[in-house]
C-alpha cells in the first residue's frame, strides 16, 4: 500500500513548495487552482478537497480594501492575506499574485522572501509598471524588458539567498508578461523565454485573446510549464480545466470562481434585506443552525485540540 504524505514522519513530509515542484515534474499532471481571497473561501475550497489554491490579487484588493485592481495593494496587504490563507493547511500549495514585486530589485527581493517565510508555494511577477491594473483591462503600461528581467533575476537571487540560509525554504517563481496586448505575441514569448533562462520556473502569458495563441504558447515555451489565467468574463477564450490541459497548460487558475458568486448572491441578499428588514434564513442555516457555519471552519477540530491540550473552556460544549 502506498504511503500517503500524511503518514510520513514529520521530517520526511514535503513542504508546500516541494509538493508543487513534484507535481510540475509529473508531465501528465494538471494543477487546477480555484481562486480564493480570504479565510472562508479558502476553507470552503479545502473542504471540497482541492489540492492547490490560488490567491487572487484582484480579490485581495476587493475584499481586504474594497478597491479595484489598480495597483493599490501593498506588499504588506498581500503577504498578510497570503500568510493567513497558507496557514490553514501547510500541506496544500498556495500560488499567490505578487503583482510587480512592489518596486526595484531590492523590493522584489524583500517581497520574495516575505512570501517564502509566509509559507506561499509559488508567486507570479509581472512586467507592468508599479501603478498596474488587472491583466484583462485595456491600456496596460509596461516596464522596459531589462527592468522586467531585473525583477526576475532579483527574485531568483533572493530565493537562493534564503534557501542557503534556511535549508528547505523554497518558492516556485512564475514569470508573467502583460506585453501581448501592446507588443505582440512574439515579443511576449521572447520575454518569457528570457525570464525562464534566468531561473523562473513557470511561464505566464497574460491576456491571450485567441485559441490560436492558447494552442501555440505551450509549444513555443516548451519545455517550461505554462500557466493559464482563466478569468471569467475576461479577454481569453473560455476554457474548462480539461480543455486547457489538452492544449498543454500545466497550471490553470480560475481567479473569479468565488468573486462572481459573492457579488451575485450576497448582493441579492442585501437587496432583499433592505426591502424586508428581515434576515433571510437559508436552507443550510435552517438545517444546521449557527454551529453549521462554524463547522465549515472546522469547529470540532479546534474544540478537540483545546481538550487534548488540557483546556477546559469548552468542556460543557458550545
Amino acid at each position: 500500500m502506498a504511503v500517503t504524505q500524511e503518514q510520513l514522519p514529520h521530517q520526511q513530509r514535503l513542504s508546500a513548495a516541494a509538493r508543487l515542484r513534484a507535481a510540475l515534474a509529473e508531465k501528465s499532471k494538471t494543477i487546477i487552482c480555484p481562486g480564493i481571497y480570504d479565510g472562508i473561501t479558502a476553507r470552503l475550497a479545502l473542504n471540497e478537497g482541492f489540492e492547490y489554491l490560488y490567491m487572487t490579487g484582484a480579490g485581495t484588493a476587493a475584499t481586504r480594501l474594497g478597491l479595484p485592481d489598480l495597483g493599490m495593494t501593498t506588499m504588506n496587504d498581500m503577504v498578510a492575506n497570503a500568510g493567513s490563507i497558507a496557514s490553514l493547511d501547510r500541506s496544500v500549495p498556495l500560488i499567490a499574485d505578487a503583482d510587480t514585486g512592489y518596486g526595484g530589485p531590492l523590493m522584489v527581493a524583500r517581497t520574495v522572501q516575505a512570501y517564502m517565510t509566509a509559507g506561499v508555494a509559488a508567486m507570479h511577477l509581472e512586467d507592468q509598471v508599479v501603478t498596474k491594473r488587472c491583466g484583462h483591462l485595456a491600456n496596460k503600461e509596461l516596464v522596459d524588458e531589462d527592468v522586467y528581467l531585473s525583477r526576475i533575476r532579483a527574485a531568483v537571487m533572493a530565493r537562493e539567498e534564503l534557501a542557503t540560509a534556511w535549508p528547505g525554504m523554497d518558492i516556485v517563481i512564475i514569470a508573467r508578461t502583460d506585453s501581448l496586448q501592446s507588443l505582440g505575441y512574439d515579443v511576449a514569448v521572447s520575454r518569457l523565454k528570457k525570464a525562464i533562462s534566468l531561473g523562473a520556473d513557470v511561464a505566464f502569458l497574460e491576456g491571450m485573446t485567441s485559441m490560436e495563441q492558447c494552442r501555440s504558447v505551450c509549444t513555443d515555451l516548451a519545455p517550461a510549464p505554462v500557466l493559464l489565467n482563466m478569468v471569467a468574463g475576461g479577454v481569453t477564450p473560455d476554457l474548462s480545466a480539461d480543455e486547457a490541459a489538452s492544449l498543454g497548460f500545466r497550471i490553470i487558475i480560475f481567479p473569479a470562481v468565488c468573486l462572481g458568486p459573492v457579488v451575485n448572491v450576497v448582493g441579492q441578499a442585501l437587496k432583499t434585506f433592505k426591502t424586508t428588514r428581515r434576515n433571510d434564513v437559508s436552507e443550510f442555516q435552517k438545517q444546521t443552525g449557527v454551529k453549521g457555519f462554524f463547522n465549515v471552519c472546522r469547529l470540532n477540530e479546534y474544540l478537540e485540540f483545546d481538550r487534548q491540550a488540557g483546556g477546559n473552556a469548552f468542556n460543557g460544549g458550545v
